[in-house]
């Protein structure tokens, strides 16, 4: 059956299977678990600079001097879809949190055992370095006219495209199986979800809603279906969660932006690789959430009105340079977090706590939200005759 060989079946089956192990392991068993989510996650994180290079560049290559004019709306897509998010998820915790009963402390958490082996794969480079480098790179053959790097950039995109079927599809359903079996196994899964579990489903109530307003608000625009964009999505949902990192999500978000009608091929090879990592929205929303909630929790009150403006202001920035990985947002943030909302060591430990079990829910956000970027993005080239690639066959 079809069903069963499908994408989201394995992903499904990977993360029961995850939960099943973790629940029932012992730490030997755990041992050889942890190695083995070090080494896939090994192989995805390397690959991840080079699928950001070989999609981006040959895309912006292809683009000539309209090039920058993409990139920059693009960015200011990004940034403004993650500052309105943040102000929705401001408005809703005025509202909620003050009503809530909040426990101060988590209990501990079980610790994991150390490797039994480690194979380190560094990557190439940083992943805003590929990102920087593919975005210089692909306007400078763009500028210069040069077809001897566009025809090499197509090849390099071939190649990627090569690897990404052959070796990161199906790294990621063991990558999500050992990193669940990892949480169930230290205890976020029994332990600390209970204790959060009033604010860890608001934070969810609150990602889902936002990507409702965020696909009704690309339709009005893009005079587009939306759900013709989010039925191939429940792949990249789920690799999204159970990867918890947008970067490793990238592969299967580029394979289900292509099988929508509705988005144009060219701006889905442009637009997906360049969003999953400037685009945060469901960061953004917990990130504001939580630290409302922290301050409740640890100093008594909410912050004011006027501080937490400027903290969404600000944070819209880190969230477009923040790096596709695990917690990425948050971490680029903490300074940010320490400097406008005065939070000291207690209140970065708390936060980065509720950050880790919310982190599945808020990176699906992340990275399912790109589809309506897309559709916005075809929409403004449609307008202005944009045109990046004149085929419509599918890379995956």
């Amino acid at each position: 059956m079809k069903i069963l060989k499908s994408l989201p079946f394995r992903l499904l089956i990977a993360l029961i299977l995850g939960l099943s192990i973790g629940f029932l392991a012992n730490e030997s068993v755990m041992t050889v678990v942890v190695s083995i989510r070090h080494l896939a996650g090994q192989i995805v994180f390397f690959c991840v600079p080079l699928i950001i290079i070989g999609s981006v560049a040959p895309s912006i290559a292809k683009m000539g001097k309209r090039a920058s004019r993409l990139l920059g709306v693009s960015i200011l897509l990004a940034y403004g879809s993650a500052t309105l998010a943040g102000f929705f998820s401001l408005t809703g915790g005025y509202a909620i949190i003050p009503r809530l009963f909040i426990p101060e402390a988590a209990e501990s958490l079980r610790t994991l055992p150390a490797l039994v082996f480690e194979l380190n794969i560094p990557p190439i480079m940083p992943v805003m370095s590929a990102l920087a480098l593919a975005l210089l790179g692909g306007l400078g053959v763009a500028w210069t006219k040069s077809t001897h790097f566009s025809n090499l950039l197509e090849e390099l995109q071939r190649i990627v495209l090569s690897i990404v079927r052959r070796v990161v599809i199906p790294t990621l359903p063991i990558f999500i199986a050992a990193t669940f079996s990892t949480l169930a196994y230290d205890g976020r899964i029994t332990q600390q979800i209970p204790i959060f579990l009033q604010v860890l489903l608001l934070i969810v109530l609150l990602h889902l809603l936002w990507l409702a307003i965020l696909y009704i608000l690309a339709a009005l625009y893009s005079k587009r279906n939306p759900f013709e964009v989010i039925k191939h999505y429940g792949p990249t949902y789920l690799t999204g969660a159970g990867t918890m990192s947008s970067a490793a999500t990238l592969a299967v978000a580029l394979r289900g932006a292509q099988q929508s009608k509705v988005l144009r091929k060219d701006m889905v090879g442009f637009g997906i690789p360049l969003f999953a990592h400037i685009h945060m929205c469901g960061s953004t929303i917990t990130i504001v959430f939580l630290s409302m909630t922290v301050s409740q929790v640890l100093y008594g009150s909410l912050p004011s009105v006027g501080t937490m403006v400027l903290f969404i202001f600000l944070l819209g920035i880190f969230a477009v340079a923040a790096p596709g990985v695990p917690g990425g947002t948050l971490m680029a943030s903490l300074g940010l977090i320490t400097a406008v909302l005065g939070f000291t060591d207690a209140g970065i430990a708390l936060m980065l706590t509720i950050f880790a079990l919310q982190d599945s829910s808020g990176t699906a956000t992340n990275i399912s939200s790109d589809g309506a970027m897309i559709m916005a993005l075809s929409r403004y080239s449609d307008k202005r005759g944009i045109v990046l690639d004149d085929t419509d066959e599918s890379v995956f």
